[in-house]
């Protein structure tokens, strides 16, 4: 069996949704036991988000941000609730959230209400614009980032509205640097029996990720907007062209690229046009180059240029979702995984990028609602009784 870098480590969650559960992803399949916390009453809104369904509140959604979790319901507004918790915490190392950012401090889930139970706890919060301003209390999701960090405005073709991206990379950004965080808290409380709070919100994360653009603005004062074809904003050719049958994109980012592209393309004359010469010229003539290499690339399909230029400079298809997901590739390198579900024994999933040891990570399908409130609870010393009890009173 593989030897996972997390095993014994126990990290209880309060999350929802996708951005903290994307980063506790990472956390159970590295071998940590994460323990979601949800509400008794219908538990992690992601259960309910259609269209597909394995069963009435099990979506295909929720699969996707859970895998090899636990899940134990659990009132943490009642006093119950929190005593459950705190026997927990005693046996546990890190404590997760994705809430609202004045709600961990009402229910309990910052280093102060948790340090009595365990010193060495580390309390992980996910918020959309942290917890210690004007905006604790404001609602917020990966789209009203995009809207606020300046993505939409880079984002689609310049004579377009500003557009977001497909996917909510902003949450899974923002899940990932909050498993980072908590790492690095983890082994500092190993090291000093000490914990502590750490914090990541949206914005933030958002604003974070502008990087090189936002430092040309903040030291030159050069405002980034967008180039047609998703083109790089300065160098070129590094963008879309269309073949005869669709869109392959492009990126000669060096000038050794260059060389190699028109060369392959059978166009070696680009290569001493004058207009051509250096990046900096190609740049101040991007218009003309473009309109050159579609009449070239226009002449034969995708895969004829993707076989004519694949492994000699960085290029690929443009692909809809399908085609990237039936990729031959993909099945050679693991992507795609099976996990056995109580509603279906072939569920498909994706394999986490990370491999140890050259293997992909374990996966097991993310648990029914509650599946492992008996267990959890017995194991922290909890008798049948106790829990028929809290069961009884909607404590769990």
């Amino acid at each position: 069996m593989m030897r996972l870098p997390l095993a014994g480590y126990r990290i209880l969650s309060a999350e929802q949704y996708g951005a903290g559960p994307y980063g506790t992803l990472f956390l159970a399949q590295l071998g940590a036991e994460v323990i979601k916390i949800e509400t008794p009453r219908g538990g992690d809104t992601a259960r309910h988000v259609g269209p597909h369904f394995l069963r009435e509140g099990e979506s295909l959604f929720f699969q996707s941000f859970n895998l090899n979790k636990k899940s134990l319901t659990l009132d943490l507004n009642s006093a119950d609730g929190q005593a459950i918790l705190h026997r927990l915490v005693g046996t546990s190392h890190a404590v997760v959230n994705n809430l609202r950012g004045d709600l961990p401090e009402r229910i309990g889930l910052t280093y102060q209400a948790l340090a009595a139970h365990n010193p060495a706890i580390v309390c992980a919060h996910l918020s959309a614009y942290g917890r210690d301003n004007a905006r604790a209390r404001w609602p917020g999701y990966d789209y009203l980032m995009q809207a606020e960090a300046g993505f939409m405005p880079l984002t689609g073709e310049p004579d377009g509205p500003p557009a977001r991206f497909g996917l909510s990379m902003v949450d899974f950004m923002t899940g990932t640097m909050m498993s980072v965080g908590l790492l690095a808290a983890l082994l500092d409380a190993q090291r000093t029996g000490q914990g502590r709070d750490i914090d990541v919100d949206l914005l933030s994360a958002a604003v974070h990720q502008t990087t090189y653009p936002a430092v040309w603005y903040l030291n030159e004062g050069d405002v980034t907007t967008r180039v047609a074809r998703s083109a790089h904003p300065s160098v070129t050719p590094s963008q879309m062209f269309r073949a005869a049958d669709g869109w392959v994109f492009v990126m000669a980012q060096l000038p050794k690229f260059w060389d190699v592209l028109v060369e392959r393309i059978g166009r070696p004359d680009l290569g001493t046009d004058a207009r051509f010469a250096t990046p900096a010229v190609r740049l101040a003539n991007r218009d003309t180059l473009t309109q050159v290499l579609d009449a070239v690339f226009g002449t034969q399909p995708v895969a004829h240029w993707i076989e004519r230029l694949a492994g000699h400079l960085p290029v690929a298809p443009v692909l809809d979702l399908a085609q990237a997901l039936d990729s031959p590739f993909l099945a050679t390198t693991g992507m795609i995984d099976t996990v056995v579900h109580p509603d279906r024994d072939a569920l498909r999933v994706l394999a986490n990028p990370i491999r140890l040891d050259g293997e992909r990570l374990p996966a097991r399908a993310a648990p029914l609602l509650g599946a492992d409130g008996d267990a959890v609870l017995a194991d922290a010393g909890f008798g049948a009784d106790e829990i028929a009890d809290f069961r009884a009173r909607g404590v769990i």
